[in-house]
């Protein structure tokens, strides 16, 4: 293997990464769930997550591709690891996705960063006033988000693009550790796509953020439920399946990011 292949090992300065040669691995289910709900802080659930190995399938995908590459990337180093939340860890606003991308965040460790969707994200939270900048390249960017914190269901790029429901009731225990740490200021979720709108009322229930009636609906762009205190939103996911054929244009989904900023009283970042 050359020195440029492989996923990259926690404490070798990634930018970005807060894992350490120490952190504790999770190597099957029950690993996540006991690992997950004992993690002291948000930056240790993110540690946490960054070396899980619970999934064989997953793991041995996201390290075939560090090592295969896709064509263009040739000359990169890929994180090949879980891919942590990114963000304000006093977040109003959650934006869930389904799972990082194989070329995507599989290769820069930051979710929704590389590629083609997290391009449309984060352009949309700078014109929300989310974000410090309209782009998200790598990990080592400078890039900051005002009061949202980005994540996914499923925390490994999975073939295909399609986790199995087993893989997603795996991981589910760090997202359900991840919104018990905003649970003093999250008021809205944003769900990008129909599998993070099936994955968000589970998850808001298990950490206890109901707190009240779950009022769910059939998944729709624009579509609104409750889950106690919390509003989920649903937005057709900015993969270039749907901005390429204008079932997502940036009009839409700028609507629903102003709706999130409604309803969670976020201010906006000041230039």
């Amino acid at each position: 293997m050359a020195l440029q292949d492989g996923p990259v090992r926690p404490g070798t300065g990634w930018p970005g990464d807060v894992a350490a040669a120490s952190t504790p691995v999770a190597h099957d289910a029950a690993d996540v769930i006991r690992l997950a709900a004992s993690a002291p802080s948000l930056r240790h659930v993110d540690g946490r997550v960054t070396v899980c190995r619970a999934c064989e399938r997953l793991v041995a995908w996201r390290e075939r591709v560090a090592v295969e590459k896709r064509a263009a990337f040739r000359d990169q180093r890929y994180w090949g690891r879980p891919a942590s939340g990114f963000g304000d860890e006093r977040a109003s606003i959650a934006v869930l996705g389904l799972a990082p991308a194989a070329h995507g965040a599989n290769r820069t460790g930051r979710v929704f960063t590389g590629d083609r969707s997290g391009d449309w994200l984060y352009a949309a939270l700078y014109r929300a006033g989310l974000a410090s900048q309209p782009t998200s390249v790598d990990a080592g960017d400078g890039l900051r988000l005002n009061r949202v914190r980005v994540l996914s269901a499923v925390r490994c790029a999975p073939p295909a693009n399609k986790p199995t429901p087993v893989e997603r009731d795996t991981c589910a225990p760090w997202l359900h550790a991840e919104l018990t740490a905003l649970h003093s200021t999250l008021r809205v979720v944003v769900a990008l796509g129909g599998f993070a709108w099936q994955s968000a009322f589970p998850a808001l229930v298990a950490c206890g953020l109901a707190g009240g009636p779950v009022r769910r609906k059939r998944f729709g762009h624009g579509a609104e439920a409750t889950c106690g205190a919390i509003t989920v939103l649903g937005c057709y996911h900015p993969s270039q399946q749907n901005t390429f054929t204008g079932k997502l244009t940036e009009q839409m989904l700028d609507d629903v990011l102003d709706r999130a900023i409604e309803l969670s009283a976020v201010s906006p970042v000041t230039p």
